[in-house]
C-alpha cells in the first residue's frame, strides 16, 4: 500500500499547484504593483521640487520644462516591462482554504467510499498463500469487502468444505443461491454442506435441494453423489449404485475420482450380494459423440485477417444451456484446418455432444482473443450431436 498512498500523494500535490501557483504569482505582482507605486510618488515629489524652484527663481520655464521631461523619462524608465495588475475576486484567503480542505475533503470522500481494502486484497491474491488458512482468511476478507460477490462467497464454500466445516459452509451456499439464483450446482453444494452439517442425517430439506437441483440438470454430479452416500448409509445399495454410475458418466476418463467411485460401487455390490440380493445391470452407456468439421475462411475475407488471429470452434446445444459444448482453439494461419469436437473436448462433465440431441457448430475469428465476441463467424445448420459425416463450415459473415 504504501506505493499507492505515494502516488496519491503525488496527485495530491500536483492538485495543490493549481491552487497555490496563483497565490505566488498574485505575491509577485502586489511587490510590482508597490515599487510602480513608489516610483510614481518619487516622480510627483520630484516635480514639486521644481516647481518650488520655479517659484524661488532658481529656475526659468525652459530648465522647468527640462526637469519634468527627465523625471517623466526616469518613470517610464522604471515602470517598463511591468504587467498590467490583475484583476481578482477570490481574494489571498480563498485559495489558501482551499488548500487546506481540498487533501483533508479528499481523504475524507476517500475513506468513506474508497475502496483500500479492496486493493490491498488485490494485492494479496497476487501472490500465492502459504497455508490453507491464509488462504480462508483472504476470501473471508473479500466477502467482507464484497458481501454481493456470489463467486467470492462460492469459494469461501468451497473452502470451508475442505477444511470440515460443513456448517459455515451451508451458510454461505445459502448467501449464494440468494445471490446467484437457484442454479443446480449451487443447489447440489447446499444440500452437501447441509447433509455433513446435520451429522450425516438426511432431512426433508436436503431431499428438497437435490430433487431441485436434479429436476434442473439431472445430469448435477454433487447431487448424484450426495444421494449415492445417503442411499450407501441407509443401506439401500442399489440406489447407490444407480446414483455413482449416473456419476461415473458424467467424470471425464482421466479423472482422479473415478477410481474412489468404483470402489464404492465395488463394496455396495458386495454389500448387495452379502445381504442376499442382486447386482442389477447398468443400462448400457450412450455412444460418445465426435463430430469431424473441416473449417475454411471465405476467400474475400483473407485480406481482412492476420495470421495471428484466434479462431474459436466449437459446438452448442440448439435447445440448451449457450455455454459451448466442446471446443478447440486455433489461429488464421492454421486454416483451412480439420478438428474433432467431442465429449473429451467438453467444457464441463454434465455438458457433453452426446448429451444434446442437436448442434450447431460455430467459427469465430476473433482479433483481441475473446471466445465470446470477434470479428467474423461462420455457423452451421442445426445437425444430430450423432453425425458421422464429415461436415465443413465456412467462416464468412461479420460477427454482430
Amino acid at each position: 500500500m504504501i506505493d499507492f498512498w505515494l502516488a496519491a500523494g503525488l496527485l495530491l500535490l500536483v492538485a495543490l499547484s493549481f491552487l497555490l501557483i496563483p497565490v505566488l504569482r498574485s505575491r509577485r505582482a502586489q511587490l510590482e504593483e508597490d515599487r510602480t507605486a513608489l516610483n510614481v510618488a518619487l516622480y510627483q515629489e520630484r516635480v514639486a521640487e521644481l516647481q518650488v524652484q520655479q517659484q524661488e527663481g532658481v529656475l526659468d520655464a525652459a530648465q522647468m520644462d527640462a526637469g519634468r521631461a527627465e523625471a517623466a523619462r526616469e518613470l517610464l524608465a522604471d515602470t517598463e516591462g511591468v504587467a498590467a495588475p490583475r484583476v481578482t475576486r477570490l481574494g489571498k484567503a480563498a485559495p489558501l482554504l482551499a488548500a487546506i480542505l481540498v487533501p483533508v475533503l479528499g481523504l475524507g470522500l476517500y475513506l468513506h467510499f474508497g475502496a483500500s481494502d479492496k486493493v490491498e486484497l488485490t494485492r494479496e491474491f497476487a501472490q500465492a498463500p502459504q497455508s490453507m488458512e491464509e488462504m480462508t482468511r483472504r476470501l473471508e476478507r473479500a466477502v467482507a469487502a464484497q458481501p454481493d460477490s456470489a463467486e467470492a462467497l462460492y469459494f469461501l464454500g468451497r473452502t470451508y468444505m475442505t477444511q470440515d466445516r460443513p456448517a459455515d459452509a451451508a451458510k454461505v451456499f445459502e448467501r449464494t443461491v440468494n445471490l446467484a439464483g437457484r442454479q443446480p450446482e449451487l443447489l447440489g453444494q447446499w444440500a452437501q454442506a447441509q447433509y455433513f452439517a446435520d451429522g450425516k442425517k438426511w432431512s426433508d430439506k436436503v431431499q428438497a435441494l437435490t430433487d431441485e437441483a436434479l429436476k434442473a440438470d439431472p445430469k448435477e454430479v454433487t447431487s448424484l453423489g450426495l444421494l449415492g452416500i445417503a442411499a450407501f448409509e441407509g443401506q439401500r445399495y442399489q440406489e447407490a449404485i444407480d446414483y455413482w454410475n449416473r456419476l461415473l458418466e458424467q467424470l471425464p476418463p482421466d479423472d482422479q475420482s473415478r477410481i474412489a467411485l468404483q470402489g464404492g460401487i465395488t463394496r455396495a455390490s458386495e454389500k448387495l450380494v452379502a445381504s442376499g440380493g442382486k447386482v442389477a445391470q447398468a443400462p448400457a452407456a450412450k455412444p460418445a459423440a465426435l463430430l469431424k468439421v473441416r473449417v475454411d475462411l471465405a476467400a474475400d475475407l483473407k485480406a481482412k485477417v492476420q495470421p495471428g488471429d484466434s479462431v474459436f470452434i466449437f459446438a452448442r446445444a440448439t435447445s440448451g444451456p449457450p455455454a459451448p459444448l466442446a471446443a478447440k482453439r486455433l489461429t488464421v494461419a492454421d486454416l483451412p484446418a480439420t478438428v474433432e469436437l467431442g465429449d473429451g473436448d467438453a467444457m464441463m462433465p454434465q455438458l457433453k455432444l452426446s448429451n444434446f440431441p442437436e448442434v450447431q457448430l460455430v467459427a469465430r475469428i476473433s482479433r483481441a482473443g475473446q471466445p465470446t465476441a470477434g470479428e467474423w463467424i461462420g455457423r452451421s445448420q442445426p445437425l444430430a450431436s450423432s453425425t458421422t459425416a464429415p461436415q465443413q463450415l465456412t467462416i464468412d459473415s461479420p460477427d454482430k
